[in-house]
């Protein structure tokens, strides 16, 4: 399997946008592309299954190429289950972004090539076994992100995306001076960015314990990690539909994936030495998220103050350092990334039609639009924990690998991050109560269209992929298990 076929086919697809002419041809074009992106993914998923069976190598498919040798930089790229993971949900994403965006006529070639080349970033990113190579595809979603809300966005639209920028090139910098740490002083007489040669050497903890922050923090800003969350809620509810469903969906993930992955992978004694500050940090954000949500009367302020509680789930997995616990963290990065991607993509067509996203000036949608309304509930109670849907597998799997941490105040964040799955239910039971139940609140509400076909497909895309989560969870577990026996048997020496 090419991996590089990921990077090429988003990137192909987006210089075919610019070529075309003719609204059809361009949602063609960015339809047919993220529709072979999915096909793709799941290919190497059939793959990776077929090859992990008889090959225990801990990267798989890999291709390493010289790019700039006088820094040793390489194009090193691989997967383990846990990148695989990461690329089917961004597979999903993409095509249901683009779906839901079906009717964008402002603009529309530049919206979709911006869209597209987002995913290219992303598949690039995860690949990467080269860390200079990772930050570069890192960036390469930043400017993206800033133009889809400073030109697509409502509302604050100027502000929110120049606070997106601001903060995103703030984590960016931490990880640039976290990743120059690693290659000049990390070990002696080898300066190298490949993430497998790092990781079968012996970082000083000294080094460790200075640099371990920069990037656990930067990465920590691009997953809303407490106090550096604040670019979230403004963010996202500026933010049109398919660049909401993408921030949230995707681009928070990039921040879990590189907090696990080099930062705790790659310097597991700091990580150890911090650990009680990432929980701490994590269980003020679940609670934090928790409560400022129930506070807000505008949707999108909901879905994006939930996810910085949702996001603390994934950063509370890894900072317990237990292999259930590191399970559950990527469980619910998948499981995030697909729920918030439908939660906002549900409320994106409820403004389309109501032209508010105001809870109070909702009410009775489900008498006129029940298709919206329908998939607005699902997102709700799969936010919720509901058995049956993924958010309940990925948090309960993260609240068992955490109770298995036998230290007390742990325990303690434990239990208050449990806790907050009560304020959770109430503040999504209030919500789906008021804008979709009762009575209805405008008469204008009367003459409301349900959703159209690209819509449907969208959200059926979505549901599919919580259900198969929620219903049959081992098939995940079993795909990133031995990327987390990887992590975990460099976390294991340390605790030894």
């Amino acid at each position: 399997m090419n991996l590089s076929f990921l990077i090429f086919l988003p990137l192909v697809t987006a210089i075919m946008i610019l070529v075309v002419k003719g609204l059809k041809q361009v949602r063609a074009i960015a339809l047919f592309g993220s529709v072979l992106q999915l096909l793709l993914v799941f290919d190497l998923l059939f793959q990776y299954l077929k090859e992990r069976a008889h090959n225990t190598t801990q990267m798989l498919f890999q291709y390493d190429y010289f790019w700039f040798t006088p820094l040793n930089i390489h194009y090193h790229v691989g997967v383990d289950g846990i990148s695989v993971a990461m690329m089917l949900l961004t597979a999903f994403v993409v095509v249901a972004g683009v779906l839901v965006s079906w009717a964008q006529e402002t603009l529309n070639k530049e919206f979709f090539f911006l869209l597209v080349f987002l995913s290219m970033g992303a598949y690039g990113f995860f690949i990467s076994l080269d860390l200079f190579t990772m930050f570069f595809f890192l960036e390469v979603a930043v400017i993206p992100k800033f133009l889809l809300i400073g030109i697509w966005g409502s509302g604050k639209k100027e502000y929110s995306a120049m606070k997106l920028a601001l903060m995103l090139m703030g984590g960016s910098a931490l990880i640039f001076v976290g990743l120059s740490g690693i290659y000049y002083f990390g070990v002696a007489g080898s300066q190298s960015f490949d993430l497998l040669t790092i990781s079968q050497m012996h970082i000083p903890l000294l080094i460790q314990k200075i640099f371990f922050p920069f990037l656990f923090i930067g990465f920590g800003v691009f997953t809303a990690l407490f106090p550096f969350h604040t670019w979230v809620p403004d963010g996202h509810s500026s933010a049109p539909t398919a660049a909401s469903m993408f921030l949230a969906g995707i681009s928070m993930k990039l921040g879990g994936y590189g907090c696990l992955r080099v930062a705790t992978y790659l310097m597991p004694e700091a990580a150890h030495e911090y650990q009680w500050i990432i929980i701490l940090l994590a269980t003020i954000a679940i609670i934090y998220g928790a409560f400022a949500t129930m506070m807000q009367t505008d949707l999108k302020y909901i879905n994006a103050y939930s996810s910085v509680s949702h996001c603390g789930f994934v950063l509370l997995g890894i900072g317990m350092l237990t292999r259930t616990s590191i399970n559950g963290a990527v469980m619910q990065m998948v499981s995030h990334g697909l729920m918030t991607a439908l939660f906002f993509a549900a409320i994106g067509m409820i403004y389309s039609r109501a032209h508010t996203r105001m809870v109070d000036q909702l009410g009775g949608l489900l008498k006129v639009i029940p298709f919206i309304s329908t998939v607005f509930v699902i997102a709700g109670l799969c936010s919720l924990g509901l058995p049956g849907f993924s958010g309940f597998v990925a948090e309960m799997t993260v609240f068992m690998g955490a109770w298995q941490n036998p230290d007390g105040w742990y325990r303690i964040a434990t239990i208050l991050s449990c806790a907050s799955i009560v304020v959770t239910a109430v503040y999504i039971l209030r919500a789906a109560g008021k804008t979709v139940m009762g009575p209805i609140t405008d008469n204008h509400y009367l003459h409301l269209k349900d959703a159209a076909w690209n819509e449907k497909f969208a959200a059926a895309l979505l549901i599919i992929a919580i259900l198969v989560i929620g219903l049959a969870p081992f098939w995940l577990t079993d795909l990133i298990g031995s990327g987390t026996d990887a992590i975990m048997s460099k976390v294991l020496v340390i605790v030894k």
